[in-house]
């Protein structure tokens, strides 16, 4: 698909509190990891690169058709470090390692194994098209979830709307919203390895395109509970 050079980058760390062993524990007949290396085996990535700190998923990795060519640093194995330290090694150790410097980065969470390939595919067609320095993989919010409709109290107690507004100034109807609100869904990121240079690092940049997901219901999962887990695998066999 694409004349740039276009990485997939999947994280997995050996250790997760919530789940044991979450990224190759069994789903739906497969290790969790596998539903997201297959679905970015299978689009116009040129290359999918699996990030772990733990030799088993390198296996696992490799065994379902991944590169897993590094085992990522200790120190980018914690629960409390961002993803971008993590995005960055990858990059840099192709670069370093390889001489293969990726002109994009692709950010697929094991953790959303419903997502299709053609949503990956689409990601990147929206992020060349758009000269933007990231696509981002949304939802359109439900209304009681906006800002407009959302309620908060401060330390005196007091109610109002997001933003310090009166509740009597509360729009009646959706229709009235003065623009839609997204909510991110962990289905992908598509950047330039430039925003991670960036004084504060981050996977946005300053031009930034949403990519939004058709008929999400059926395909958003982003598992970090046992609830989260049994939900996921009753959408993963509707579809």
């Amino acid at each position: 698909m694409a004349t740039m050079k276009i990485v997939g980058v999947i994280p997995a760390r050996g250790g997760s509190k919530s789940i044991p062993r979450k990224n190759i524990r069994d789903f739906g007949g497969k290790p969790l990891i596998a539903w997201t290396i297959l679905s970015a085996k299978d689009s116009g990535l040129n290359r999918v690169i699996v990030s772990t700190d733990d030799p088993e998923i390198v296996e696992v990795a490799r065994a379902h058709g991944a590169e897993a060519p590094f085992l990522r640093p200790s120190e980018l194995a914690t629960d409390t470090l961002g993803i971008e330290p993590v995005l960055k090694h990858a990059y840099e150790w192709l670069r370093d390692n390889e001489g293969y410097e990726a002109d994009a980065l692709v950010l697929l969470m094991p953790t959303s194994p419903l997502r299709q390939t053609r949503h990956i595919d689409e990601m990147i067609v929206r992020f060349m098209e758009s000269g933007a320095d990231s696509v981002v993989a949304v939802n359109e919010t439900p209304a009681n979830h906006t800002p407009y409709w959302t309620l908060t109290r401060d330390e005196g107690g007091a109610v109002s709307l997001w933003g310090g507004v009166s509740l009597r100034n509360i729009l009646t109807r959706r229709q009235d919203f003065p623009q839609k609100c997204y909510a991110r869904n962990d289905l992908g990121y598509v950047l330039k390895p430039a925003n991670l240079y960036e004084e504060r690092p981050n996977l946005y940049g300053e031009k930034v395109e949403l990519y939004v997901v058709p008929d999400p219901e059926r395909y958003e999962a982003d598992i970090n509970t046992p609830g989260e887990w049994k939900e996921a695998e009753e959408k993963l066999y509707k579809l």
